[in-house]
């Protein structure tokens, strides 16, 4: 598991003063990715119309370009506007598998200042039941201090 509070700190110094959610998101795809082994695939998926997700900057291999609200795990965080924490993607309802090698998956809603779903932060693993509910609060936390003033 990363040391959580070290890098919400260096989140926090390289962003300090942007206010570009795509530079955002690319600062923050980086440095999450390369916080942990078990993290195989981590991007963000942009709201760009109703409904609609579009891929964002990302950290590993190709992504979807693509998803709907009303598909895969990144659609339900999105649509719901809670966390998707998945230990096995198999047993997912309507998955969408991007990469063969995803084993679990979380996706989280970006929200920004006005409270508004902007994106999806996505992080796959090769790894089965590789999430846990502490990522998910750490990783949340820093979303809404990085993206709540927009």
């Amino acid at each position: 598991m990363p040391d959580y509070a070290t890098l919400a700190t260096t989140i926090r110094a390289l962003t300090e003063g942007e206010t570009d959610a795509v530079a955002l998101m690319a600062t923050l795809a980086c440095e999450i990715h390369h916080s942990d082994d078990r993290f195989d695939w981590t991007g963000f998926y942009r709201v760009v119309a109703p409904e609609l997700l579009k891929i964002g900057p990302y950290q590993g291999g190709h992504g979807c370009l693509v998803i709907p609200f009303s598909r895969g795990v990144c659609g339900a965080a999105a649509r719901t506007r809670e966390t998707q924490l998945v230990p096995d993607v198999e047993a997912f309802p309507g998955h969408i598998a991007c990469a063969s090698s995803t084993r679990s998956e979380i996706v989280l809603p970006v929200f920004d200042g006005a409270g508004e779903v902007i994106a999806v932060l996505d992080i796959d693993s090769d790894r089965p039941g590789a999430f846990t509910q502490e990522d998910a609060d750490h990783l949340s936390a820093i979303l809404a201090e990085t993206f709540g003033k927009l």
